[in-house]
């Protein structure tokens, strides 16, 4: 694609002469104006796949991934195959990630609280693993190991009892040799070759060869991304880490910026797919030229080129009047993904809490999150991050209370606790009380 070409697809705007709905329009992410239609689809595929289970889920495995699958567990024999093809260099590099990411997560170990609230009272606060846990592995055009790893790192660290994985297999029904080292260093050993929507039905509700599991995680496409909140609604479906969507960067520069480096990391999550949307915002118009001169430059070396400028399209490169209203409109955004490249930007940072992960400073490009550093890169996308937390090692963990009382201990409180109860006219609540005493007194 030529530089001519894709000036066509930037979008360049001054913030300062948009109007309320103008701006609202432009952070629109690029999915959520064909919600609907998305939904109705979506909806159709997970009733196919409760009615029918694995039936369905391997003719759509079919239509959309391979034509000549029949079957959705993938055998061990050729997941040794696979392995066998993998090249020492990719091997060392899952190494290193799986190092660092559980390092970080490893850190995150939750604590068992046990207290004496009051004299005889005592109240604890425990943590248990998710019994059975799903995870969902993006494919289509790009294999993602590195999920692999954000999942099943944490899942492993937590000790969950079942772990199974689930992605699209390519045209030849195989995974990744990548993806399965990937998996084998997490310790899962229950994979299965199956996409989109109907892996996420089968994962909420079950099917023949796919046990139900009470958690679902992961990132995936628009229809991925909807099918995990439609079976997180229903109370016989499964509970979801979050909505991962279509990937977003967006990058707050000044002008001493390199317009290199804010190109690059552009560029870095416009290629993830045509559904994604990244964003500059930038209080110096020389900057904004330079971004535009560089991402030219840069998307015709890129193999990818055709998917980043559709990604583009839906994109925008803006200059705002200065960096507070940069800080302002990324926490009205509550983007995925946040690069801070400016002088300050340490200071800066510490404004910016609406915000899946941050990436802070000149040398700490959104693609080190995406494999190494050891965070997370399973993030809340539009708009989500303002209220749902990046993914942690909590959230393979369910916690709950127990409490204990002594005679004495319920004495003591039996008063505020009849009181209370009287007052909002539960009168079983307070003999649940007044019984034990009156019963040990006698």
């Amino acid at each position: 694609m030529s530089a001519t070409e894709l000036c066509l697809t930037q979008r360049c705007f001054n913030w300062a002469a948009l109007d309320a709905n103008e701006r609202e329009a432009l952070l629109q992410r690029p999915t959520q104006s064909v919600s609907s239609e998305l939904k109705a689809t979506v909806d159709a595929i997970i009733a196919a796949v409760r009615s029918e289970g694995d039936t369905a889920v391997v003719r759509y495995t079919q239509q959309f991934d391979c034509a000549d699958l029949t079957t959705l567990r993938y055998p061990s024999e050729r997941i040794a195959a696979q392995l066998a093809k993998l090249d020492a260099r990719t091997k060392a590099a899952i190494d290193t990630a799986y190092g660092t990411i559980r390092k970080f997560h490893a850190a995150q170990q939750p604590q068992n609280i046990r207290l004496e609230t009051a004299p005889g009272i005592e109240c604890e606060l425990r943590y248990t693993p998710m019994n059975a846990v799903g995870l969902y592995i993006p494919g289509g055009t790009a294999v993602l190991p590195s999920t692999a790893l954000m999942l099943g790192v944490p899942a492993q660290l937590a000790g969950c009892p079942r772990v199974v994985l689930v992605s699209p297999p390519n045209q030849q029904g195989e995974l990744a040799p990548a993806l399965l080292y990937a998996a084998q260093k997490c310790g899962i050993t229950e994979i299965y070759r199956c996409g989109g929507a109907q892996a996420i039905a089968a994962l909420a509700y079950g099917t023949e060869s796919i046990a139900k599991v009470n958690k679902i995680f992961g990132p995936g496409n628009s229809f991925v991304t909807a099918a995990k909140q439609a079976v997180s609604q229903d109370p016989a479906g499964a509970a979801i880490d979050m909505p991962a969507g279509p990937s977003e960067l967006m990058v707050i520069a000044d002008s001493g910026a390199n317009p290199a480096y804010v190109a690059a990391d552009l560029l870095s999550q416009a290629e993830h797919g045509a559904d994604s949307q990244v964003l500059l915002l930038t209080d110096s118009d020389t900057q904004l030229a330079a971004v535009q001169q560089q991402l030219a430059q840069q998307l015709a070396q890129l193999s990818r080129a055709s998917t980043a400028a559709q990604a583009l399209a839906n994109s925008a490169l803006i200059q705002v009047r200065d960096l507070a209203e940069a800080v302002s409109i990324s926490q009205s955004y509550a983007p995925e993904h946040l690069s801070v490249q400016t002088a300050n930007a340490e200071q800066l940072a510490e404004q910016l809490t609406n915000v899946g992960s941050l990436f802070i400073g000149a040398f700490t490009p959104e693609s080190g999150g995406d494999y190494a550093t050891g965070t997370n890169h399973v993030l809340p996308t539009y708009g989500f991050a303002d209220t749902v937390s990046s993914l942690g090692l909590l959230d393979f963990y369910r916690r709950y209370t127990s409490q204990k009382a002594t005679r004495e201990g319920l004495a003591g409180l039996a008063d505020a606790i009849v009181a209370l109860a009287e007052a909002e006219g539960l009168d079983a609540h307070a003999r649940a009380v007044t019984v034990r005493l009156q019963e040990s007194d006698s």
